[in-house]
């Protein structure tokens, strides 16, 4: 394994990666196992390098494409699982937005400032139909924005890169800016929350489905049902897509739910997405332009199989075959014969 490290915290990766060394020793791994370059230019040298057999890369849909590209231009392409850009939607359905429209605003800010809003899953994109609730919700939105503080991000180049977004934002003729949180600082990223139109949205305009990385959020109104998913068709690939709803919600919800799995790799409930637990069940990925293969996920136990391939062993003798495939199950797996698991042996009779 081959790392590069991320030039904007060099030491905690290097402290990281001295980690990880001091538990390659203690678990007896071969040495070299696991290696930490530092560079920035070095990550295309890696991918075009004849020994790197698979890559995996966070960060921008501009490096992803620039790396995926390499990878497949070598004599030899490689895969290369690209984790990229989401705007994360996330859909409040009437009832909830009836019921609960308060507390969902200040959970809401709460989630896509979080880390200064620099979490990939952070829901950058609102959508609300139109109704009894929506302007208590707008009103309370606008007033969490109001009194969120500003924040430092990673580095120079983030907060660069967050202006550029909100310039970007700020010069286009049909988005509003609807709250700002308490003024910046030098060096820090002001909460920001801004209105679009849907037709925009439904029109494909690029700027409304750009990740802006960095405490802001863009809130769309929209009219009526049939609207409602025609924007969610009209959607790019997402890592997350979230739906707040209550029973009377419900026969919506159910029409909502295959379209998002169309569009994201993990559709949450009544929830916030900028938390990505490390288990079985995570799912952190999705359909381009989240990731560049929306077969597998970077998060969670199933992780490590973007980096495993089949192999076929036929007619192997007993003595040539490691224990988990040999005949007599010596480590007593779960295993798939015939069809049928089991953790029996397998008989000559086969």
């Amino acid at each position: 394994v081959v790392v590069k490290a991320h030039p904007g915290h060099m030491a905690t990766a290097e402290l990281t990666a001295e980690a990880i060394v001091r538990a390659v020793v203690r678990c007896g791994l071969p040495g070299g196992v696991f290696n930490m370059i530092f560079g920035t230019d070095i990550g295309a040298e890696l991918v075009r390098h004849p020994a790197i057999q698979a890559v995996g890369f966070t960060g921008s849909l501009a490096g992803g494409k620039a790396l995926y590209q390499l990878a497949q231009q070598r004599p030899q392409p490689i895969p290369l699982f690209a984790e990229m850009s989401a705007i994360n939607p996330l859909i409040i359905l009437p009832q909830a937005l009836q019921t609960r429209a308060e507390a969902l605003a200040n959970e809401l800010v709460a989630s896509f400032t979080l880390g200064g809003g620099q979490f990939c899953t952070r829901p950058g994109l609102i959508l609300a139909l139109r109704g009894a609730g929506l302007e208590r919700f707008k009103s309370a939105l606008c007033a969490a924005v109001a009194g969120s503080t500003p924040q430092v991000l990673l580095n120079a180049p983030t907060l660069q890169h967050y202006r550029q977004g909100v310039a970007a934002l700020a010069a286009h003729p049909r988005i509003e800016k609807l709250a700002s949180g308490i003024a910046a600082g030098a060096g820090q990223a002001q909460t920001l929350l801004w209105q679009a139109q849907v037709e925009d949205l439904l029109a494909q305009d690029t700027l409304l489905q750009s990740e802006v990385f960095g405490p802001l959020s863009l809130l769309v109104e929209v009219d009526d049902v049939a609207q409602l998913q025609a924007v969610v068709k009209a959607l790019q690939g997402q890592l997350t897509a979230t739906l707040h709803a209550e029973a009377d919600d419900g026969p919506l919800a159910a029409s909502l739910l295959p379209l998002l799995c169309e569009k994201a790799g993990r559709v949450l409930f009544n929830g916030y997405p900028t938390g990505v637990e490390v288990c079985d069940a995570m799912v952190h990925g999705g359909p381009w332009p989240a990731t560049t293969d929306a077969r597998g996920t970077s998060v969670g136990s199933r992780a490590i199989e973007r980096f495993l391939r089949p192999v076929c062993l036929q007619n192997a003798p007993a003595a040539l075959l490691p224990p988990a495939l040999q005949d007599a199950n010596p480590l007593n797996l779960l295993r798939l014969v015939d069809g049928q698991w089991t953790r029996e042996a397998i008989s000559s009779s086969h």
